[in-house]
C-alpha cells in the first residue's frame, strides 16, 4: 500500500517519511519482530496493553 501511494504521488514517499517522527519509515520486520516478541514466553507477564509500533506516529 505505501509503494503504491509513494509512487503515483508527486513526491509521495518524501511526504510518508517528513510525516514520520522517527525519520524514516518501517520495515515489515520491524512489525514481524513486535510480533514475534508478543506470541513468545518473553511476553508471558505482559497483559492488558494495546502495544503500538509506528515509529512515533500516535503520540
Amino acid at each position: 500500500m505505501i509503494e503504491r501511494f509513494a509512487e503515483s504521488t508527486p513526491g509521495g514517499r518524501d511526504a510518508l517519511v517528513a510525516d514520520e517522527p522517527i525519520g524514516r519509515l518501517g520495515t515489515p520486520e520491524e512489525i514481524a519482530a513486535a510480533v514475534l516478541w508478543l506470541c513468545s514466553d518473553a511476553a508471558s507477564f505482559a497483559t492488558g496493553h494495546a502495544m503500538v509500533v509506528d515509529g512515533g506516529q500516535t503520540v
